[in-house]
């Protein structure tokens, strides 16, 4: 009798007691799609539409929204080309395999160096100083990543762009994240005036942050440009005519009557709702993913865009 109480004993030692579930495992965390259902009008901004880039694909529209706060005049330059039309026409004439997608004018890429066939700017600058960083103010809205950055000492987010900065060198700029806009440039500094853009289609290339002016962020549209067929030529350029897509057009919002414009909402990156969104996603717990990060990447946050019109 006394050594089975012994080993009764022994099992309920070694045994675990049985706990409930919540004891053992977070909570669920929310769906973005609860998330958002829940965040107040207030949180949400509609873009300025003269940052607002409208670009019509045979496959569809793209938005662009322009960062003027981090490349004020490569963004004036774009200004005044689509304001003048100058994109009209030309065409995509690059989709490198994770990498990017580029647009601009095909004449750009004679191998004879033949200028004259390049379509005039029109007002625009030839020439643009770099504006691969701004100076550091911390008056420009900012909302920080507790996370870290292998890049950078410090990430966040500013009205929806990823940001990096370093107060001790007294820097910030845009990052290159999946979706984001730059200038295509040769060798020289300077060759970069819009002219020529580029959309970051694969992981985000980030050693190119702070080496190429960013200029604004793709809202809507992204499907269009990543999902086009792979350039075979060097560097993913397309090594025929026939395979460029033409651009229709590209318009500044503003310059569309009103009634046409797209009305379209993005997310606050200083609302509560953001944050929420933020550290469900650094902390993700459900049926599939069972072990947390704790942490999340800049280029890892999706900044949700919606459609005014069936906005709740």
């Amino acid at each position: 009798m006394l050594l089975r109480r012994c080993l009764a004993l022994a099992l309920a030692i070694a045994l675990p007691v049985a706990v409930s579930a919540d004891e053992t495992q977070p909570a669920r965390t929310p769906a973005p799609k609860e998330l958002l259902a829940k965040s107040q009008p207030q949180e949400w901004r509609t873009p300025d539409p003269q940052n607002l880039l409208v670009m019509q694909l045979p496959q569809g529209r793209v938005l662009i929204e322009l960062a003027p706060d981090f490349a004020p005049l490569h963004v004036t330059n774009i200004r005044t080309m689509a304001h003048e039309h100058y994109y009209d026409g030309l065409a995509i004439t690059r989709v490198h395999d994770n990498f990017v997608t580029q647009w601009g004018d095909p004449a750009s890429d004679d191998d004879n160096g033949d200028k004259s066939k390049l379509k005039p700017l029109g007002s625009a600058k030839e020439k643009l100083p770099p504006e691969y960083t701004r100076v550091y103010d911390a008056k420009l809205p900012f909302t920080p990543l507790k996370d870290g950055d292998f890049y950078a000492p410090e990430v966040g987010f500013s009205e929806g762009f990823p940001v990096a900065r370093d107060q001790t060198h007294q820097q910030e700029w845009l990052t290159h994240c999946y979706g984001m806009v730059g200038v295509g440039r040769d060798i020289d500094p300077e060759t970069g005036s819009g002219a020529e853009l580029y959309a970051v289609i694969g992981q985000a290339p980030r050693a190119l942050d702070r080496n190429i002016a960013v200029v604004g962020r793709v809202l809507q549209g992204m499907e269009f440009l990543s999902g086009l067929p792979r350039g075979t030529g060097p560097l993913g350029f397309y090594e025929k005519p026939e395979q460029h897509v033409m651009i229709s057009s590209v318009r500044l919002a503003s310059d569309i009557p009103a009634a046409q414009r797209p009305q379209i909402q993005v997310l606050r990156t200083d609302s509560a709702t953001f944050a929420a969104l933020v550290d469900a996603k650094r902390n993700r717990f459900d049926d599939f993913y069972r072990v947390p990060t704790g942490k999340v990447d800049v280029c890892s946050v999706t900044i949700p865009v919606r459609d005014a019109k069936t906005a709740h």
